[in-house]
């Protein structure tokens, strides 16, 4: 992977006040927010249902008022071109995901989108012309809540999710991801991965707290926290509640809850360079006077160290077997998502660091502590993420909240480093 080098000696540098317009931002985040509402103020727009759809569309519309031409590719990822002087020269990206949690906020991804339709929208108004092309990405079903695992278009672009597999995967009802890309008018004639990326820029919202805390308007982020996402079974008997005797049970229930103290140990003592915690589970029959005989749940294992990702998995897969044999239940698992850490592009790095500085915003380097396409993409082209605080580092969850000057802080650094890595040349 090579790294995305300066402009020409005769790109012009953005002026300090040169900012984007950030009203016209809030209003188009809000105007998204109303499609798909939550039950407590946030989103229920889950990838390729039809509230996802519909957000497409607006999204679409803005975009080409704003003079961008349309691509989507088979996976469904939207691609919208602002030409640059040198059509023939590969674009700088900027991209993220319109898809939300089934109780999402109204920030997490979609920000970045539109922060990206901002951007040119800000370049139109200011007359700038690039030497590169510019495009806006939304990546189909980033937040895998439907459709596991995460990341999927943005993995099948990158060359690292086999495309048939993505396909196939199915949401709770068993309707598969293809079916209903179909289904919402979504699934594009483009190969993904054909096209080719000069850098590519992500804005996320933190989904932290240390941005916040720590009274800071802009993460630089320099690194991505690695994830395996382990799904377990703890397979025991069902039996009923009162009758059976404590000591002949085979309680399922109970090796969920002495792995689940497992996971914490192992977490814990990886601090504080690692994290790990039991979200999704099922128990089975989930009955209140049944002992539970089967339970189905995903441990998320995350860190920026390869070794010490590695070594937190080798350690519970090695000693949960036989916590579950001494209580009588059998125990299986199978790794169903996983990225590597990712290093994103020093150049781009200091790109938005300098972008930072001259527009005098405070900022500090900081590690993404969740997944985002950013990850994947980073494989196959240079690539950054650039974050904003959020109140309370509270995030997937409807009360999830940012100021309008955060949002527009960021995007304000996002111009300057895409400008300067599109190269203006008049």
């Amino acid at each position: 992977m090579t790294t995305a080098q300066g402009g020409a000696d005769t790109a012009i540098m953005p002026a300090a006040n040169m900012k984007v317009d950030g009203d016209r931002l809030w209003d188009s985040l809000m105007e998204m927010a109303k499609i798909g509402p939550g039950i407590a103020g946030g989103n229920n727009r889950q990838a390729l249902t039809d509230e996802d759809g519909e957000g497409r569309k607006l999204f679409q519309s803005w975009c080409e008022e704003a003079g961008m031409v349309m691509s989507v590719d088979q996976m469904g990822n939207m691609f919208f071109r602002h030409e640059g002087a040198e059509p023939e020269l590969e674009p700088v990206y900027i991209g993220s995901h319109l898809d939300t949690q089934p109780t999402g906020g109204k920030y997490d991804g979609v920000l970045g989108v539109l922060a990206g339709l901002e951007v040119i929208r800000s370049i139109r108004n200011l007359g700038i012309t690039t030497r590169r092309p510019i495009v806006v990405t939304n990546w189909t079903n980033e937040e895998g809540t439907r459709f596991a695992p995460a990341m999927l278009a943005s993995g099948v672009f990158a060359g690292v999710i086999d495309q048939d597999f993505a396909y196939g995967r199915r949401d709770a009802k068993g309707k598969s991801f293809g079916e209903e890309l179909a289904r919402i008018g979504w699934m594009g004639d483009e190969k993904p991965g054909d096209r080719k990326i000069h850098a590519m820029f992500e804005y996320h919202i933190e989904q932290g707290p240390i941005l916040e805390a720590e009274d800071v308007q802009i993460g630089v982020v320099t690194h991505g926290q690695g994830l395996r996402w382990i799904e377990c079974t703890v397979t025991g008997k069902g039996q009923h509640t009162g009758s059976t005797p404590m000591r002949m049970r085979r309680n399922a229930g109970r090796g969920l809850a002495q792995l689940t103290e497992l996971v914490h140990e192992i977490a814990m003592r990886h601090q504080p360079a690692a994290v790990g915690a039991i979200g999704h589970i099922d128990v089975y029959p989930n009955s209140r006077n049944i002992i539970p005989e089967r339970v189905v749940f995903t441990i998320d294992f995350r860190s920026h160290l390869m070794p010490t990702l590695l070594e937190m998995v080798e350690e519970f897969t090695s000693k949960a077997p036989a916590i579950c044999e001494a209580l009588g239940c059998e125990f299986s698992h199978e790794i169903v998502g996983h990225f590597d850490p990712p290093a994103f592009d020093a150049a781009l790095v200091d790109r938005v660091r300098s972008a930072a500085d001259r527009l005098g915003y405070s900022h500090m380097d900081i590690i993404s502590g969740a997944g985002h396409d950013a990850c994947w993409v980073n494989k196959v082209a240079p690539t950054v993420m650039i974050m904003c605080p959020c109140v309370d580092g509270l995030s997937h969850n409807e009360a999830e909240e940012i100021s309008p000057e955060w949002a527009s802080a960021g995007t304000d650094v996002l111009l300057h480093a895409v400008l300067e890595t599109a190269e203006i040349v008049s």
